[in-house]
């Protein structure tokens, strides 16, 4: 996979791309990822790449044309056909949906805003699409892209060493995940539930099929709503409101 960032912080990027699974992936040729600044791309001998909004109001606003033409720099480095998406509060939710949608692409173009945000006009006339990766505001879309690229990267294939942590993540299945337990088998809070150490897997996953439904259905219900359930989870989750109202 080939992708790229635009921003105007590439020390912050580069710094967290070398460490951890990204990293190995890079090393490893699994994943690229250019990095162009806008100020390479100003048209001043400043390197201006921001101004005041139009109709006042405070912040500064990043100007179109330093945008656009990192954009252009960056697909040259990476793909001509890659899309470009524009983090901002304003986008779609990025979820885990979407982090499969991208790791099934050859390759995407992530600008990280500053400031106010981008001109408008560099959104229409450059950006794909947006992401938001949640309802709060960063200092910088900086953040935003490296929580991206870290989803997106780990489900390579070959990027984690064991591709079933993946399969078995939170919101893989849409589901929050079970919860995990390892040595010591006893500490000062107790041992971990009795069937993890059965050596009975179908016990085992009934288990954690169960956990992870539970822990969806108290944290967050929403992850349940109109989604179409399996005969066996039903009955879990009817087995769970029972206990519930019994408690």
């Amino acid at each position: 996979m080939k992708a790229a960032v635009v921003s105007l912080f590439p020390e912050i990027l580069e710094a967290a791309l070398g460490v951890g699974i990204v990293g190995r992936a890079k090393r490893e040729g699994r994943f690229q990822c250019a990095i162009e600044s806008p100020r390479d791309h100003a048209e001043d001998a400043r390197r201006t790449i921001d101004d005041r909004p139009f109709g006042g109001g405070p912040g500064m606003v990043m100007m179109a044309e330093p945008l656009r033409r990192a954009v252009a720099a960056a697909k040259t480095a990476t793909l001509p056909t890659a899309p470009v998406i524009l983090l901002t509060p304003q986008g779609e939710r990025f979820d885990q949906r979407a982090a499969l949608r991208l790791a099934r692409t050859p390759g995407f173009v992530l600008v990280a805003a500053r400031y106010e945000g981008a001109d408008e006009r560099f959104a229409q006339s450059v950006v794909d699409y947006e992401l938001s990766v949640g309802d709060y505001v960063l200092s910088g879309g900086e953040p935003a892209a490296l929580a991206v690229l870290d989803a997106v990267v780990r489900l390579l294939p070959g990027a984690v060493g064991n591709p079933a942590s993946t399969a078995e993540d939170s919101f893989a299945d849409a589901l929050l995940d079970h919860p995990h337990y390892t040595r010591p088998e006893r500490d000062s809070h107790g041992a971990p539930p009795h069937v993890l150490l059965s050596g009975d897997h179908a016990a085992i996953a009934r288990w954690r099929r169960r956990e992870a439904l539970a822990r969806t259905w108290r944290r967050r219900p929403d992850l349940l709503l109109d989604r179409d359930l399996a005969a066996t989870d039903r009955a879990m989750l009817a087995d769970l409101f029972r206990q519930a109202a019994l408690a």
